[in-house]
């Protein structure tokens, strides 16, 4: 039930940035790169996307954090659980420029979904919110 309200919140979300009238100029391969990061278990690359405030949900622990905060939170997860893999599953535009990632993260142990959403922040796509969750 927990896991179903905050895929709820977490479309919410996508529905809500999508309102915004300002379309940003998206950097070419901003998925590619964001998936490349989290195949690599890079936080410092990672976190090159990161908005100013990002809120994290991992298995046993949630929040918003600062942009450093959650470089040194998925630095701490990649370390716990290395990537064996990640695939995009699902890509989407909105109207307003807000985009979501969809993907399956696997490691030695567990097989997580992830979830992130981007908004424009100064004209620039930036993560505002991820989420690995387990099935």
């Amino acid at each position: 039930m927990k896991n179903a309200l905050r895929i709820i919140i977490f479309c919410f979300s996508v529905i809500i940035f999508s309102s915004s009238s300002a379309v940003p100029l998206e950097p070419a391969g901003i998925v590619e790169d964001v998936a490349a990061a989290i195949r690599a278990g890079n936080s410092k690359d990672l976190s090159k996307y990161f908005g100013p405030t990002v809120e994290i949900i991992l298995p046993g622990s949630d929040g918003a954090f600062s942009k450093a905060q959650a470089e040194m939170i998925m630095k701490a997860f990649f370390a716990k659980s290395a990537p064996v893999s990640f695939v995009v599953n699902q890509n989407r535009n909105s109207a307003g420029g807000a985009q979501f990632i969809i993907g399956t993260y696997k490691s030695k142990t567990e097989k997580l979904n992830v979830y992130i959403l981007l908004k424009p922040v100064s004209n620039q796509l930036m993560i505002q919110q991820i989420h690995f969750e387990t099935d």
